[in-house]
């Protein structure tokens, strides 16, 4: 499975073959994908700006990071090697639930995937792959509340 693949599986997350990525998106086929949430000490969540070449989502704000494990790969350790590769840092992370969703995004994609979702604590430094992210913040969550229902 080449890094541009991603794991197709079942509603109970069971592998059931790869696909190449865009296609995937494309064809809107359910497929295992992992989100990290990260805080500081003060409940504060840490946010990236999608970089402006992303293939969806460019300049988007969103969770510390996203993305897909590659074949035969443990989601958490996937998920520590992309928070490394986006942001450049690592810390524990605990997994806090799964779940299943659907969207269609821009570019006529379909995000539909088995989200196996983290969260870890960090404060250190902050060293952004300027090829996934534009920028970062940490906000309060009243704070992303309110913007999002603006």
């Amino acid at each position: 499975m080449s890094p541009q693949e991603v794991i197709l599986v079942t509603e109970q997350d069971e592998a059931i073959g790869v696909m190449e990525k865009m296609e995937a998106h494309r064809k809107g086929v359910l497929h295992r994908a992992f989100s990290v949430f990260i805080f500081d000490k003060n409940g504060r969540m840490l946010l990236q700006q999608r970089a402006p070449q992303k293939y969806h989502g460019a300049y988007l704000w969103t969770n510390a990071c996203c993305s897909h494990p590659m074949q035969d790969e443990p989601v958490e350790q996937a998920a520590q090697r992309r928070l490394m590769e986006e942001l450049g840092f690592q810390t524990p992370l605990e997994k806090i639930f799964a779940f299943t969703y659907k969207a269609t995004v821009e570019n006529n994609l379909i995000e539909h995937e088995f989200d196996h979702v983290f969260a870890g604590e960090y404060e250190g430094p902050v060293n952004m792959n300027r090829e996934e992210a534009c920028a970062y913040a940490y906000q309060e969550l009243p704070a992303i509340k309110r913007q999002l229902q603006e």
